[in-house]
């Protein structure tokens, strides 16, 4: 090789190195489109060249817009956690610390502005709006509320997320005051007795009588 000359590698073209790196990389490229566009305004192609992928990677880790969304909803609740920590202690207080989980994840640097896509994803956009009703209840609240052991666990968690998606509207979306304005331990200590109500306290007249 002639004297000053350098042989040099030949630039990467195509599919990111490592199969873990291009998914990470379309999730977290998924959850600022959906954050600042929503559900519908969000496209796949345009996640695939924010996350510097091929379109057909996204489908190939996601099978379509609905898994990647729903995808993006586990990274951003990551729901095991939430139901391992809310369970951490016993039934006694599980509705307050359900209640802080919900609040920190509305309140955190990381995960405010996509839990408000997410919401905002579900009020025009049927298929949005399924998902999450999926997610929360089935892999988060009906988790709780069998854990804690109460009678209609499926009927305790609807309860808890009218509870809970009512409050992120007004305080967060729709901000009606002085909600809006609460602190968080203000919140807490008007609406932690009945979420702690819906997990394991009476229901009243449900389930109806048989026969």
């Amino acid at each position: 090789m002639p004297a000053g000359e350098r042989e040099t590698a030949p630039k990467r073209t195509g599919r990111r190195p490592g199969a873990t790196v291009s998914r990470q990389a379309i999730l977290q490229a998924a959850r600022t489109r959906f954050a600042e566009q929503g559900y519908g305004g969000a496209s796949l192609r345009a996640i695939a060249q924010d996350a510097g992928v091929d379109a057909a990677l996204v489908h190939h880790f996601f099978g379509s817009k609905e898994g990647l969304f729903a995808a993006s909803m586990q990274e951003t609740l990551h729901p095991r956690t939430v139901v391992a920590g809310v369970l951490d202690g016993g039934a006694g207080g599980a509705g307050e610390r359900l209640l802080r989980a919900f609040l920190r994840l509305w309140e955190g640097e990381e995960t405010s502005q996509q839990m408000r896509g997410i919401l905002r994803s579900a009020v025009p956009h049927e298929a949005a709006a399924r998902m999450l009703r999926e997610f929360i209840t089935g892999e988060v609240l009906t988790p709780v509320a069998e854990a804690l052991g109460g009678d209609a666990p499926r009927v305790r968690a609807s309860l808890v997320a009218s509870q809970l998606v009512g409050l992120a509207m007004t305080r967060y979306l729709v901000r009606v005051e002085p909600l809006a304005a609460m602190t968080r331990d203000e919140v807490v200590a008007a609406v932690a007795p009945t979420v702690q109500g819906y997990l394991t306290g009476p229901l009243g007249a449900w389930p109806p009588a048989s026969g």
